[in-house]
């Protein structure tokens, strides 16, 4: 990506010294568990320049293995695009939806079984293509270790006051699946235009 992102939601300077990032066991668990734990902590990408851009999540969702049809191993094989998924936990995996948006997920659970959670939102910023945009992640990223120097996520260094549930979006097409209220925000973190039906 060229230039100054859209929104940056928090920078560091390289001299700042980093966190330490989330290990490979956290991601090790089921899938909806590290969805509603990962709110609260923070996403960091590292630019080039050592200028580490960053935001606090407060919105994801999980998606769970072949059953779940609204994952996108549903439709996809261990040999395509999903490969990422179906790789060791702690692992970054990037896409592009409707050609120009890119979204982030962490990849959970035992390798061979395909999870992850998708980063909706961060503070200031919601929705995960512009999660993306402001924090300068595309599939050059795409099944990098998220305990690199490139992309990473620190634990929470507040507790969450409280955690709230609903449906994914834009999964209609997945039938019951899309009434699976495994989205999760913090409460008050969100417009309420976003929140949708809680469950």
């Amino acid at each position: 990506m060229r230039g100054k992102p859209a929104e940056v939601v928090g920078a560091a300077d390289a001299a700042v010294e980093r966190r330490a990032a989330l290990p490979t066991a956290f991601y090790n668990r089921e899938t909806v568990m590290v969805a509603q734990e990962l709110l609260g902590c923070t996403l960091v990408r590292r630019r080039p320049d050592g200028q580490r851009l960053l935001g606090r999540i407060v919105e994801t969702e999980a998606y769970v293995g072949r059953e779940d049809l609204a994952c996108h191993a549903a439709r996809g094989t261990p040999e395509g695009r999903t490969r990422v998924m179906y790789g060791p936990p702690g692992h970054a995996y990037v896409y592009l939806i409707y050609g120009i948006h890119h979204c982030f997920n962490a990849v959970t659970e035992r390798e061979g079984f395909p999870a992850a959670v998708l980063v909706r939102s961060v503070e200031g910023v919601i929705g995960p293509g512009r999660v993306c945009r402001a924090l300068e992640i595309d599939r050059s990223l795409n099944g990098v270790a998220l305990d690199g120097d490139a992309l990473w996520i620190e634990p929470r260094d507040v507790d969450v006051p409280e955690v709230e549930r609903g449906p994914r979006v834009g999964v209609a097409y997945a039938g019951e699946w899309a009434l699976t209220p495994w989205r999760f925000w913090i409460k008050g973190a969100l417009p309420r235009s976003r929140t949708g039906r809680l469950r």
